[in-house]
C-alpha cells in the first residue's frame, strides 16, 4: 500500500524508510564485498594479499558511510524503534563494531609495518572482517525472527551468521575476478564457486523461515492473487543464481572479457533478495511490533531532517560515484610511499 502523498505524516516515515532501506541495500552490497575480500584473506598467499587490499583500499571507508548514514537515518526518523531494535541487539553490535575498528586499524598499520609485523595485521584484518559479517548475519537472523531472543531463534541467527559471511566471501570473490587478472582471478574464480551455495542457502533459509514466522508474512506472499504478481522475485532470483553458477564454471573468460559481469549479477542478486524481505515486513520497522507510522518522529522535525537528507546523500552518492570511476580498471598493490 502506497502513503497519501496529501499527508506529510504519512508519506514522509514511507520516505525516510525508503531512503533507510536504501542506505542498508547500498551498504550490504559494497561493504560486502570488502568484507568478503577479507574473509578470503586466508586462501591468499602475502604477494595476493597485498594485490587483493589494492582492490578495495580506495573503496573501504566510503562504503561503511552508507552503514553510519542508515544508522543515523533510523535514530533521527525513527527513535522509538532505533530504541528497540538497538537494545534488542545490543550484543551483536558491539561485536560488529569492534570488528569495524579492527578493520580499520589493521588496514593502515599494514601498509606502514616491518615485515616481521606485516602477518599480525593481516590476521587481525580477516579477525575483523570475520566479526563484522557474523555479527550483521546475527542481527539479520534476530531481526527476521522478530528480535525474539529464545534458543530457536539463536540457532537461526548463528546459522544466519554463517551464510552471510559465506554470502560476503562470494560477492567479495566476484569483485576479485573483475579486479585481478592472471593467477589470482584463476583463484578468485574458484572461491566464487565454492562459496554460491552459501548465497543459495541463506537466502532460501530466509525466504522460508520468514513466512513461518509471521501468519501476515505467510499472507501476503501465498495468497491469491499476490502470489502471481510476486512470482518473478523468486523466478528471477532462481535464473540469476543459474547464470552465476554458469558463469564461475566456466570463467575467466579469453582475454579478460565481461569480468565485470559475476559482480553485477550477484549485486541483482542480493538486490532482489532485500527487496523481498523487505515487502515482507513493510509497513513495519520493528517486525509486527512497531510500524513505521507509530515510530516516526514528528512530521515537522521529520521534514527538516528531509531537507538536510537532500543535501547529504547526493553528496555521499557522489563520492562513491567519483571514488569508483577514478580507480577503475584493474588494481595493484596499495602502498603509501
Amino acid at each position: 500500500m502506497l502513503p497519501d502523498f496529501a499527508n506529510p505524516a504519512d508519506w514522509l516515515p514511507w520516505a525516510f524508510a525508503s531512503l533507510m532501506g536504501f542506505s542498508i541495500l547500498v551498504y550490504v552490497v559494497l561493504d560486502g564485498f570488502d568484507l568478503g575480500v577479507g574473509l578470503l584473506f586466508p586462501f591468499a598467499d602475502e604477494a595476493e594479499k597485498d594485490r587483493m587490499i589494492g582492490s578495495i583500499g580506495p573503496f573501504w571507508d566510503a562504503n561503511e558511510t552508507w552503514l553510519v548514514l542508515a544508522v543515523g537515518l533510523l535514530l533521527v526518523a525513527f527513535p522509538t524503534a532505533h530504541g528497540m531494535i538497538l537494545t534488542a541487539l545490543y550484543v551483536p553490535v558491539f561485536i560488529m563494531l569492534i570488528g569495524l575498528i579492527l578493520r580499520g586499524v589493521a588496514f593502515e598499520f599494514r601498509a606502514k609495518a616491518h615485515a616481521r609485523h606485516k602477518r599480525l595485521w593481516n590476521c587481525v584484518f580477516f579477525a575483523g572482517s570475520t566479526l563484522t559479517a557474523l555479527s550483521q548475519g546475527f542481527m539479520l537472523g534476530l531481526y527476521v525472527m522478530g528480535l525474539q531472543q529464545t534458543w530457536a531463534t539463536f540457532l537461526f541467527a548463528a546459522l544466519t551468521a554463517a551464510f552471510l559471511a559465506v554470502g560476503y566471501s562470494f560477492i567479495g570473490a566476484c569483485w576479485l575476478i573483475h579486479k585481478m587478472e592472471g593467477g589470482l582471478q584463476v583463484k578468485a574464480v574458484k572461491w566464487a564457486r565454492d562459496s554460491l551455495w552459501g548465497v543459495i542457502l541463506g537466502i532460501g533459509a530466509v525466504s522460508l523461515a520468514t513466512p513461518l514466522v509471521s501468519t501476515r508474512i505467510f499472507d501476503r506472499w501465498l495468497q491469491f492473487p499476490d502470489v502471481f504478481w510476486l512470482a518473478p522475485i523468486p523466478v528471477i532470483s532462481g535464473l540469476l543464481v543459474l547464470w552465476l553458477w554458469r558463469m564461475v564454471r566456466v570463467m575467466p573468460y579469453e582475454n579478460d572479457a565481461r569480468s565485470w559481469q559475476p559482480f553485477a549479477v550477484a549485486t541483482a542478486l542480493f538486490a532482489l533478495a532485500y527487496v523481498g524481505l523487505a515487502y515482507s515486513f513493510y509497513p513495519y520497522v520493528v517486525p509486527d511490533r512497531l510500524t513505521i507510522y507509530e515510530a516516526a518522529a514528528a512530521p515537522e522535525s521529520l521534514l527538516i531532517i528531509l531537507i538536510g537528507a537532500c543535501v547529504v546523500v547526493p553528496i555521499i552518492a557522489g563520492y562513491s560515484v567519483l571514488a569508483y570511476v577514478i580507480f577503475r580498471g584493474k588494481a595493484t598493490e596499495l602502498r603509501y610511499d
